[in-house]
């Protein structure tokens, strides 16, 4: 499912206009990104956690030389997620 299929089934279900939804769903998604360049967690219990992970620097090579590199340190978001969506995909 992309984000317009994600905006569709939204507004059948709420009865919402596709262009309020879109609204929603963009904001929603602006506020994560936002909370997450600062730092923080976004939890929605039962759903899961949006968090930053450190990565450490590491070595890699370079598939089209096969040079080694090193791959500097990151952060990176992840998503961990919570027990009724854990459940609800077995």
């Amino acid at each position: 499912m992309n984000k317009n299929e994600l905006v569709s089934n939204i507004a059948q279900k709420t009865g919402l206009t596709k262009k309020d939804v879109e609204a929603v769903v963009n904001g929603m998604l602006d506020e994560i990104t936002g909370a997450l360049s600062k730092g923080e967690k976004v939890q929605f219990v039962g759903f899961g956690t949006f968090e930053t992970r450190e990565r450490k620097s590491r070595t890699g090579r370079n598939p089209q030389t096969g040079k080694t590199i090193t791959i500097p340190a990151a952060t990176v978001p992840a998503f961990r997620a919570g027990n009724k969506l854990k459940e609800a995909v077995k």
